[in-house]
């Protein structure tokens, strides 16, 4: 293959490692030194990528923790546009703004459908087993030239609005990948079985209607314990979504893996564990109740969570 997932990596490495240098070079980040130390130690992960031995890659995401638990992750003053010139921009591009955005999407399914099976010689253009996140790896840096061109700008001046955008999320920016971890630990240590155990024992599941309710409102629970979906749907769909579901109603797994992960979205709505959704947005917008948005969201959160039970009830033995 030509062009491999492996190799985005190395681009979200690059801009991290870019990130961690410029924070160093800031003389107002009053922990300028820990901050970088902390996006550096992120960019390792994706640069050095499976040639780290294990338990490395484990202690520099303890570091990165430890970092970000003592405070060590603050925000300097990056360099960026002035609220006049932003304004100015704006009413120049007016909806052209949206463009680099829609991009995004185009891009990415045209990536993955039409390109998929194309060759150049004896390669592949793009890992077909990868293509929609390679579609999505091309098609962020498409928008980025996309925007660059629009706005008159320069790659080093996207770098900076990257760097605060970073900045503002600070440590939170992390937190999907570290959740996901959990969700894959959570597994080999065997949290799914005693899930199943627990389940199987104390609710009669002879109603495939109980059985959906508890696989759909548990993914939606643990992802407000955990933060994320992608930590609670390895838990729940081997401790309920596998045995009981497929193994005793056979329902099809495709379909209650996606309405299963959109279960798990319902609890993202409702949880500040979530914070890069639901309490970043909230800081952002100086709101006076840092939990505002979470409680603009759980009136759609709820009913939607019924929808999902009805919706695999129903279509679970497509």
């Amino acid at each position: 293959m030509i062009l491999q997932l492996e190799h985005f990596y190395y681009v979200v490495g690059a801009i991290l490692a870019i990130v961690a240098w410029m924070s160093a070079t800031d003389r107002t980040n009053p922990r300028r030194w820990s901050t970088a130390l902390f996006w550096g130690l992120y960019a390792l992960i994706y640069l050095a990528g499976e040639a780290l031995p294990a338990a490395l890659a484990g202690a520099v995401v303890v570091a990165m923790a430890l970092l970000a638990g003592f405070g060590g992750v603050r925000s300097g003053r990056p360099d960026v546009l002035s609220d006049s010139e932003r304004r100015a921009s704006a009413a120049r591009l007016r909806h052209k703004l949206f463009l680099p955005a829609l991009a995004i999407p185009i891009v990415t399914v045209l990536a993955s459908t039409l390109l998929k099976d194309v060759k150049v010689g004896a390669l592949f253009l793009i890992d077909p087993k990868q293509a929609t996140l390679v579609g999505l790896g091309c098609a962020s840096i498409v928008a980025a030239a996309l925007a660059c061109r629009l706005t008159r700008s320069t790659p080093v001046q996207a770098m900076r609005e990257h760097r605060r955008l970073v900045d503002a999320l600070g440590w939170a920016f992390f937190l999907p990948h570290l959740l996901a971890i959990l969700g894959l630990l959570f597994t080999q240590v065997g949290v799914g079985k005693a899930v199943a155990h627990l389940t199987m024992s104390y609710i009669p599941m002879e109603s495939a209607l109980l059985a959906v309710a508890v696989y759909c409102v548990g993914m939606a629970l643990f992802t407000i314990v955990m933060g994320n979906g992608f930590a609670a749907f390895p838990v729940m769909t081997g401790g309920v979504g596998i045995p009981v579901l497929v193994g005793v109603f056979d329902a099809n797994p495709a379909v209650m893996a996606a309405i299963g992960m959109f279960s798990a979205y319902c609890g993202t709505l409702m949880t500040p564990m979530a914070a890069n959704f639901n309490i970043v947005p909230a800081a952002l917008l100086d709101l006076p109740d840092k939990h505002a948005v979470i409680k603009a969201q759980i009136p759609t959160a709820l009913p939607l969570l019924v929808v999902n039970i009805v919706l695999l009830y129903f279509l679970m033995n497509q």
